[in-house]
């Protein structure tokens, strides 16, 4: 039988992630550094270097899946396309009005995000539709050219078309985008009606204008990344990662860019539930930490958590994700994730107060730690898990990046172990802990702030430097045990393949439940059904390998914001509403610690579907096999467990040493990460081979 590959891609802030999953079960993987000029670049040359050490050729390829954060760092950078706005007169200022909200309590200083469109190309048109989708004031059709040639005269790059109510009843919006594809047809053109239909002004602008925002960028990137493959031989169809944590086909990405802006991290977590699936783990909390951030999420019986909507250039999250209003609010769902500032690459410092602090500032790839040897000169985590043993130096992505310890060594004690008065090992030992703790915020913010106890829950830990930090971050929760995926260091990469194919429709449908028409709902969500069906069909998605899947927003009546909850398959009856109703509630109580009386009406805000392409056969085999299994390159190295067990000499194992299971301290070294396994912890490996680490009680 001939053996097919597909490709995992993930671009990182320091390295670009390849893992290469061929149809009988092997993979081959491949860490470079991120061109940051022209991430497309970085993917070409790892494939083309993937092909040398492995022979393949470019048409093995079968397929090739791809995380990216160039939409969100044209956000970031204020990078993106020059957007003109048509709205409806007396909302001109949405974009800067916002919300209200404020990230920062009690600080006069705090200034908002500078709109991504400047006023003087906001145009407004005097037209109005009420509520339920009546006209009040018909749209001129003069009037609506006008505005149209004002922005045509300004040179925009991109439209964006946003009138109130217009979810209930596009008739305007739709004359707009006529007559934009008749004045400009090749201009790019978001309208709020096809991409989010759903209530609240400034979500719905906000939304309609970042997808406009990133349009050019990101067609322009997909075209690069399609003709560098092309160039280097690969034909492979090529998909994208969306923040749902479902793919998307790149043609469909470039018309809907707002579905990828957080697409990067989204890998490792589908990943994450792929393999808590398939080990009964009901509830994990997912742990990723690479060279600039750490991010954490939560799978609960087998489901990912999603928002529903995120904002976007917020900054790292460093304190309660209760207080919002930072940055641009995207109303699309989105894997619930927290970030904080703290990776490899983290500047360690001292600041003004003499107080050792951790990031968020990172040294990034370029010039990277100071034990890079490539023009570093700020101490970072990295360079202090290297002093502290437990990094080996001659081993960092299988050799192929030699470390200079000793350089690490002297910065850190010119830096901050003589300044703070203590020896260079407690000093790293400090900053080692500081970036945990600064973690333990992320994994907070998706446990204890949503209503859920972190001790019961397993640590599922990847990225190039989760596996280190993962021992001494579950002991400070209370989690006892840790889940250390194969190639853990590429795992978003990884976690690709196991992603399906998918698309999310909404609809705002505001309805009291036990007032409503069961039938209009029904027939409502039956319309839904029929939109994902058909863009499944053109995909290639037919009978079983087509799956949709129903959700529905809700809240009591009067609430301002509303929770999720999953509605399954069944007509919309009198006992649909019970069962809503019950799921709510519980949902509220297990958010928010309380839920209200069976009197108090329950109403729909909004209906939701899922349309789902099943790759035949599964995404990933049952079984695996690395062809990087090298062993380690140490017998053991000396390593320091802080003040309690001070320096110790460590056993360093490859991962399949652990077969038969271990007592810490130990150290897997592997060509990805590194794992770190403290005294009197026990490691052991299960039948996929995944490491898990057995913490000692109390």
């Amino acid at each position: 039988m001939t053996v097919t590959y597909r490709v995992g891609v993930d671009i990182g802030g320091t390295f670009t992630d390849i893992v290469l999953l061929g149809s009988d079960g092997t993979i081959h993987t491949k860490k470079i550094s991120s061109s940051v000029g022209n991430y497309a670049q970085a993917i070409v040359d790892g494939l083309s270097e993937v092909f040398t050490e492995t022979g393949l050729g470019g048409g093995a390829i079968e397929e090739i899946r791809h995380g990216t954060t160039v939409a969100s760092n044209a956000i970031l950078e204020h990078k993106g396309a020059r957007v003109g706005l048509i709205t409806t007169k007396g909302f001109r200022d949405v974009l800067e009005i916002r919300t209200l909200r404020m990230p920062k309590l009690y600080d006069l200083g705090w200034t908002k995000p500078p709109p991504l469109v400047e006023r003087y190309l906001r145009k407004v048109v005097d037209e109005r539709i009420d509520h339920a989708g009546h006209v009040d004031r018909a749209l001129d059709p003069a009037d609506a050219e006008r505005a149209v040639d004002a922005l045509l005269a300004e040179k925009v790059e991109a439209i964006a078309i946003c009138l109130l109510n217009s979810f209930t009843n596009p008739v305007h919006e739709t004359m707009l985008r006529d007559i934009v594809a008749r004045k400009a047809p090749h201009l790019p053109l978001s309208v709020s009606f096809e991409v989010l239909p759903e209530i609240k002004e400034y979500e719905r602008t906000s939304t309609t204008v970042i997808n406009a925002y990133v349009m050019p960028i990101v067609a322009t990137y997909l075209r690069a990344l399609r003709q560098g493959l092309d160039g280097a031989g690969i034909p492979a169809r090529l998909l994208l990662m969306q923040s749902n944590g479902g793919l998307t086909t790149d043609k469909a990405a470039a018309e809907r860019p707002m579905n990828i802006i957080e697409s990067g991290p989204a890998g490792g977590v589908v990943g994450a539930q792929a393999l808590a699936r398939a080990k009964d783990l009901k509830k994990i909390i997912t742990f990723d930490m690479g060279g600039t951030t750490a991010k954490a999420s939560m799978v609960e019986d087998g489901e990912i958590a999603r928002a529903q909507e995120y904002a976007v250039g917020a900054g790292i999250m460093i304190g309660s994700r209760l207080l919002t209003g930072a940055g641009y609010t995207l109303k699309v769902p989105a894997i619930d994730l927290a970030e904080v500032g703290a990776g490899g690459g983290s500047h360690v410092w001292i600041d003004a107060g003499g107080a050792l602090q951790a990031g968020p500032e990172s040294a990034g790839a370029s010039p990277g730690p100071v034990c890079y040897d490539m023009g570093g000169t700020v101490p970072t985590i990295t360079d202090a898990n290297v002093l502290l043993g437990y990094i080996n130096p001659g081993h960092l992505v299988g050799g192929a990046l030699k470390l200079n310890a000793e350089k690490a060594r002297t910065a850190f004690v010119e830096k901050i172990a003589t300044p703070l008065n203590m020896p260079v090992e407690r000093a790293a030992y400090g900053a080692h802990l500081i970036a945990a703790s600064n973690m333990i915020r992320a994994i907070k913010a998706v446990s204890t702030e949503r209503g859920r106890d972190p001790r019961e829950f397993a640590l599922f830990a990847f990225g190039g430097n989760g596996p280190l930090f993962a021992a001494g971050m579950a002991a400070a929760l209370g989690i006892s045990r840790i889940v250390v995926p194969p190639s853990a260091g590429l795992f978003s990469s990884f976690g690709l393949l196991y992603a399906d194919v998918e698309h999310h429709y909404a609809r705002t449908f505001r309805r009291l439940l036990r007032q409503a028409d069961l039938q209009e709902i029904d027939s409502a969500w039956n319309a839904l059904a029929t939109q994902a069906t058909g863009q499944l069909t053109i995909e290639g998605f037919t009978g079983a390998s087509a799956r949709l899947k129903r959700s529905a927003s809700l809240h009591y009546k009067g609430q301002s914001y509303d929770l999720t909850v999953t509605v399954p398959d069944g007509p919309i009856d009198a006992a649909m509403v019970k069962h809503l109703e019950e799921a709510f509630g519980q949902e509220h109580e297990k958010t928010y610690g309380h839920r209200a009386g069976p009197d108090e009406p329950v109403e729909l805000v909004a209906i939701q579907l899922v349309g789902s392409g099943l790759r035949e056969g599964g995404s990933v085999p049952q079984q695996v096999k690395s062809s990087r299994a090298e062993p380690p390159a140490q017998a053991s190295r000396n390593a320091y467990f802080g003040d309690t067990h001070g320096w110790r000499e460590t056993p360093v194992l490859s991962r399949a040493d652990l077969a038969s299971g271990r007592t810490g301290p130990l150290i897997v070294d592997e060509y990805d990460t590194t794992c770190v396994v403290p005294p009197d912890a026990r490691a052991e490996l299960d039948g996929a081979g995944n490491i898990v680490i057995t913490l000692p009680a109390g």
